[in-house]
């Protein structure tokens, strides 16, 4: 099978991935040669599309299939403590993001204002909140993730974002990068307490138990397969707001460390590094966790519904997390 791979229209990043066949011949010709798509994913800078792969829904077993190309390990949700509604009742490598019965996946809300000044989605930070590369708040994090659209909501909601890291980074003066290469951020669970809002609001944070413990991360990752520099974070909600942002800077919600995060995710979010995805049915994307973060938006969850379908791969998270044991995994 010979795959089509072009520049992904209206972006800067990203390839657009097309063949003249069913998913189920995709994922076999993607095992036949295991390095294909995964070359491409890194030539493209870490993020494919890949249209029409309807067959997944009908075939979920294909997804975990094609997800296995990406890394050594596709994470099981059970093992991570997913909650189960969300996650696929045959196979629990697959995560649920839907707002259908029994999965209860929330969609974000609006950004406040709606829209940007002259009438746009807004992308940028921190008109824009929410953006995030999966799973920071563990250690090793998470290689690549696959997201796949079984029911899509309508045009114009529920886009995904997406925001090039190595871009971004190459982007920074070199004053900014020589602060940030040896810089290092404290990530945290959402919904413990230690994010932007709950530190803001007064919150009194979780106790943690020794698997759900806040992760050092550094910002500038290097790919361990192209060798690019990309920066790696988060911003308000996935942050660590109590001893962070980052190590060895003042801490909490106006401190320095604040300052800088919010300086640099602005940065990061600026629009010749982000594409906006809108979703059709049957659209797959695979996207590099090492190198791109993503945000989700709003859609009108009570007159609509929509099902995705999410993996995450691992196994090559870089020389940094060499011999590592998973920090989710408690002996």
């Amino acid at each position: 099978m010979s795959l089509v791979v072009t520049a992904l229209p209206g972006a800067t990043f990203g390839g657009l991935v097309t063949a003249p066949v069913n998913a189920s011949e995709i994922v076999s010709a993607a095992e036949a040669s295991p390095v294909a798509l995964p070359s491409l994913l890194n030539q493209f800078n870490g993020f494919l599309l890949i249209k029409g792969m309807s067959g997944l829904e009908d075939e979920p077993e294909l997804l975990l299939r094609l997800s296995q190309v990406f890394g050594t390990e596709v994470e099981s949700y059970h093992e991570t403590r997913m909650a189960q509604q969300n996650v696929h009742p045959e196979i629990p490598e697959i995560l649920m993001v839907s707002n259908i019965p029994p999965a209860d996946r929330k969609p974000p809300p609006q950004p406040d204002p709606p829209h940007t000044a002259d009438g746009c989605l807004p992308t940028q930070f921190p008109h824009r909140r929410g953006w995030h590369t999966d799973q920071s708040y563990r250690r090793p994090p998470p290689d690549a993730s696959l997201f796949f659209c079984v029911v899509p909501a309508p045009k114009g909601q529920a886009q995904t974002l997406y925001a090039n890291g190595i871009a971004a980074y190459e982007g920074l003066t070199p004053e900014m990068k020589t602060r940030v290469n040896s810089l290092v951020g404290i990530h945290a669970k959402p919904g413990v307490g230690r994010g932007e809002v709950a530190v803001r609001a007064g919150e009194t944070p979780m106790k943690l138990g020794p698997g759900d413990q806040p992760q050092r991360q550094p910002v500038v990752r290097v790919h361990p397969e192209t060798g690019a520099k990309s920066l790696y974070l988060c911003e308000a909600g996935q942050m660590d707001w109590i001893d962070g942002p980052f190590v060895d800077m003042e801490p909490g919600p106006d401190g320095e460390g604040a300052k800088l995060l919010y300086k640099l995710m602005a940065h990061y979010t600026k629009s010749e590094f982000v594409y906006v995805h809108d979703w059709d049915r049957g659209d797959l994307v695979i996207y590099d966790n090492r190198t791109l973060i993503h945000a989700a938006t709003w859609f009108d969850a009570a007159r609509f519904q929509r099902l995705m379908w999410r993996t995450t791969v691992s196994g090559n998270p870089g020389a940094e997390y060499a011999g590592e044991a998973k920090s989710w995994v408690i002996p």
